[in-house]
């Protein structure tokens, strides 16, 4: 059974992060994207801790087309490990499901041709 989830990426920058949303929303591998500016990521890469301004993505899609969404962020995304993580959501608003599921339904069509 298909559910709805919840994909996290951050972005270097809002250009990237947009064009690369819209692209998803294009191609119906997602029905919303949220961008949410002003993120400060710390993390550690190759043996130093780093910091950087980010913009955090959230793409609502069904766990149906996860792998395509993952593939296609990974393709896409300028950095060498892009951060894509899959969330299910304890519960959801029904008005708010029955939007999103079908905005997924015609992707869904096309993958299983």
């Amino acid at each position: 059974m298909q559910t709805m989830i919840l994909v996290l990426c951050t972005f270097p920058d809002g250009s990237q992060a947009r064009q690369i949303a819209t692209a998803m929303i294009e191609r119906q591998l997602a029905a919303c994207v949220n961008l949410l500016p002003g993120v400060e990521s710390i993390y550690r890469w190759e043996g130093q801790v780093e910091r950087a301004a980010e913009i955090l993505g959230i793409f609502k899609t069904s766990s149906h087309l996860y792998p395509a969404l993952a593939e296609a962020l990974a393709a896409a995304h300028p950095y060498a490990v892009p951060e894509i993580v899959a969330l299910e959501p304890a519960a959801v608003a029904a008005s708010y499901l029955a939007w999103v599921m079908p905005e997924r339904g015609r992707e869904e069509e096309n993958l299983s041709e």
